[in-house]
């Protein structure tokens, strides 16, 4: 994972247990198997086979056979293969290969409570709520709202409109609630944005009624 924006790095995992000098050798990443990424010829960078995107946007640290893709954005998102090769007598020859996934991951704002109605709030009547969050990546799984009451907690999954900006393609994702007024017992409600197991949930400052 690499936050967008920032530079990515994308590990060879190559253990080079015959210590074999870079001068000996071919390193070059690909990009779902179509698009060179970066290449090392023999000790030196060579831009003859890259894809444009890629130059002047990659450097290689030969200590750690790890390249840095700097400035990753969300349309670089895939699959990488390094390969390396050693010159052999004839062609040269596959002597390692590895494979990574990249993904890209962009903040969301903090989700934001806004009230959908003028005038006061009367009992029996109901009260409408929009909650909204910004500028992130990927795409969120749901958002929530908890109404706490007591100490009663319940939790709504109304459906969420996400939209995606076609240029950005980062996501906003809104939720609407419309619930009947609380009356005599103080409530406080919140909303959670899911952004997925490994990414956790983000959570709206609490409204009290």
């Amino acid at each position: 994972k690499s936050f967008l924006n920032h530079t990515a790095y994308l590990s060879c995992y190559f253990p080079n247990s015959q210590k074999t000098d870079i001068k000996d050798l071919r390193v070059f990443w690909q990009k779902n198997s179509v698009e060179v990424v970066h290449e090392v010829y023999h000790g030196q960078e060579k831009h003859d086979n890259l894809s444009p995107k890629y130059i002047n946007r990659t450097k290689m640290d030969i200590d750690k056979w790890t390249l840095q893709l700097l400035n990753a954005g969300i349309v670089d998102e895939g699959h990488y293969t390094c390969i390396i090769q050693q010159k052999d007598k004839g062609s040269p020859k596959v002597i390692h290969t590895s494979e990574c996934l990249l993904h890209i991951v962009a903040n969301y704002s903090q989700p934001e409570i806004a009230w959908l109605h003028t005038g006061e709030l009367k009992p029996n009547e109901y009260l409408n709520l929009s909650c909204s969050s910004s500028g992130g990546y990927p795409k969120p799984k749901q958002m929530t709202w908890l109404i706490s009451q007591e100490n009663k907690t319940s939790r709504l999954t109304p459906h969420s409109n996400v939209s995606q900006d076609a240029v950005t393609k980062l996501y906003s994702v809104t939720s609407t609630l419309n619930i009947p007024v609380p009356t005599n017992t103080l409530t406080n409600i919140s909303c959670l944005l899911h952004l997925g197991e490994q990414l956790g949930s983000l959570v709206s400052v609490p409204l009290a009624i």
